[in-house]
């Protein structure tokens, strides 16, 4: 799970291949992040909370819209599990692990 930057929202994942986005303050489920086929093992918020990332057992790491729930893009090509995701603290940078490999991707939108 992960808070967003302002602390408001929480979003969590697991075994439902769904990401979810609660409000911190009174628990009330905002979105549902439907689009993976397998459990869910990593998520994080964009620095600015504008954007979601997870990883999945399916192989694929999506970015969403933190506001919409809208899938942005899927980076495929993995070989293992997707372990963790994370954002680099300007937001313009992935990096996500699988079993004994890391990728650094840009995050912006692929054109």
């Amino acid at each position: 799970m992960a808070f967003s930057p302002d602390g408001r929202r929480i979003v969590t994942v697991g075994c439902d291949n769904m990401a979810k986005v609660w409000n911190a303050d009174t628990g009330q489920e905002l979105l549902v992040l439907n689009g993976h086929t397998d459990s869910l093992l990593g998520v994080a918020f964009s620095p600015d909370g504008q954007r979601i990332v997870t990883g999945s057992e399916d192989r694929t790491v999506k970015v969403w819209e933190a506001g919409t729930g809208q899938g942005v893009f899927t980076f495929r090509g993995y070989k293992t599990r997707v372990l963790s995701v994370a954002f680099s603290p300007d937001g313009e940078t992935l990096i996500t692990t699988e079993d004994a490999l890391a990728k650094v991707w840009s995050a912006a939108p692929p054109p």
